[in-house]
Order: C-alpha cells, then structure tokens, then sequence
C-alpha cells in the first residue's frame, strides 16, 4: 500500500474528516488533500504531526508492514538475541557489522 492510501486508511480508521486531521495535525486541509491524492509530498515536520495525530510510528505512517524490519525467519533470532546479556548482543552486534560491510564491499567492487 502507498503513502496516500495508508494515510486514508489511518485516518479513516481514527474516525477522522480531512478537516479534523488537518486542525489537528496543524497542516491545511488542502494539504491533506494533496497527501491523500497522491499529488503531494509531506515533509518530515509534517509526517511527525501526522503520525502523533494518528497515534502511529512513523514506519507504519510510511512503510508497508513487512518493506522494513526482518524476515520472518530473522524475526525469531533477534527476539533470541534481545533476551541475551548485554555482553553478548554487543558481540553479535558486531559480527553483524562486520558481515554487512563485507558484503556492501562486494557490492561496490562488483560494479566497479
């Protein structure tokens, strides 16, 4: 789902007009017009105002629910890790890291 379809859902689903979002969230209602169009970008001040109006995050306010976060599978190994003492997330963490950056370091001596 896009931006501006998500944001009719959320509104929609708080029981709110385009008016009483826009007074609420301190943007003009022709704004929240063009959002919800698809004919305007928010800024991020506004996407903040938004999504505390709304009573959402901003990833949810932006974010399909699964285009961020972890894959299912990866999902239960980080609630592992989350349950482990500080010493070994910070281990795992790092190891993390290091796998991210040799692999971002493929990537560019790929293209290249």
């Amino acid at each position: 789902m896009n931006f501006p379809a998500r944001l009719i859902q959320l509104r929609k689903a708080a029981d709110l007009t385009q008016q009483t979002l826009a007074d609420l969230a301190s943007i003009h209602v022709n704004q929240i017009r063009r959002y919800e169009a698809g004919s305007a970008q928010p800024t991020l001040d506004a996407l903040i105002r938004l999504a505390k109006v709304l009573r959402v995050s901003l990833d949810s306010l932006v974010f399909d629910d699964h285009e961020r976060g972890p894959s299912d599978d990866l999902a239960l190994q980080f609630e592992a890790v989350s349950g482990m003492p500080e010493e070994e997330r910070r281990i795992i963490k790092a190891l993390l890291d290091g796998m991210i950056l040799k692999y971002q370091a493929k990537q560019i001596t790929e293209r290249g």
